[in-house]
């Protein structure tokens, strides 16, 4: 291997890194402002978006959202690079086509994050949210063969959601840790933490993608929920505020569980 391209590799790593941190840090702004919803403490059930707008105020908001964009372009970066590459070796079968799909939807989420964040950053940004979400699907199925396309979203979404329950009941995120930079007081806590945050991200996933099959079967945007619409659905039901509080932490964990893999996660592409 020449030494252009052990820089290339540790330069990719580095990125991958860096787009785990940032993602962690979108999630535990969503968890964080729901857990105080919940509470009944302010906050608020957003989206991405609208998690990111809170920096905007905060001191040196816009270095905040700087960084904040380059690693989720660093992020998406990574996941097109899983894709393309098969860095997870899960092959050209069904499943793995499945997850190999899900890596591109990635791209696509966390790239258009960072995009908004400098859009943050130029005075640029349109508006966030539920309404949002659901004036992307109007465009979408004005289109044709729009309306499946949202439900093969949808159906991405769902598919997303089962795998990361999947994941936190087989523990499959194990084989991509270093174990040996752990404790086992540390992998245990760490392990909690995962799998709770990969239960609640799948739960939340798919809502999103059973209001998105709702949507383009029945021909109505208005159908269609993003993060913040999925997490007030949890809200709206029997002992709402103590589902939207598990979840919540839930999610909160997943954004932890990120910073984990920032730190422990093997990110080397061969």
């Amino acid at each position: 291997m020449t030494r252009s391209e052990t820089r290339l590799k540790q330069g990719l790593s580095l990125a991958a890194r860096a787009g785990y941190v940032a993602k962690g840090i979108v999630y535990l702004l969503i968890g964080g402002l729901a857990s105080l919803a919940a509470a009944g403490l302010g906050g608020d059930n957003v989206g991405s978006k609208q998690a990111i707008n809170q920096l905007v105020s905060r001191p040196f908001g816009d270095v905040m959202l700087g960084l904040l964009g380059i690693g989720l372009f660093a992020y998406a970066l990574w996941r097109l690079l899983q894709a393309l590459l098969d860095t997870e070796e899960v092959g050209l079968g069904l499943k793995g086509s499945g997850t190999r799909l899900g890596f591109l939807v990635s791209t696509l989420t966390h790239g258009s994050l960072g995009v908004y964040c400098f859009d943050l950053l130029r005075n640029l940004a349109m508006a966030s949210g539920e309404g949002a979400a659901q004036d992307r699907t109007a465009l979408l199925m004005s289109h044709r063969g729009g309306v499946a396309l949202i439900f093969a979203v949808g159906l991405v979404f769902l598919g997303v959601g089962l795998r990361q329950l999947w994941r936190a009941i087989t523990r499959s995120y194990l084989k991509n840790w270093h174990h040996q930079d752990m404790s086992t007081a540390q992998r245990r806590f760490f392990e909690g933490i995962t799998r709770w945050g990969l239960s609640a991200r799948g739960v939340v996933f798919m809502i999103i993608g059973l209001f998105l099959c709702i949507a383009a079967w029945r021909t109505d945007p208005s159908q269609a929920q993003g993060l913040g619409g999925a997490l007030n659905v949890l809200a709206a039901q029997p002992f709402g505020p103590w589902l939207l509080g598990v979840v919540a932490l839930g999610l909160f964990g997943y954004g932890l569980y990120c910073l984990i893999n920032s730190a422990f996660r093997d990110t080397s592409v061969d």
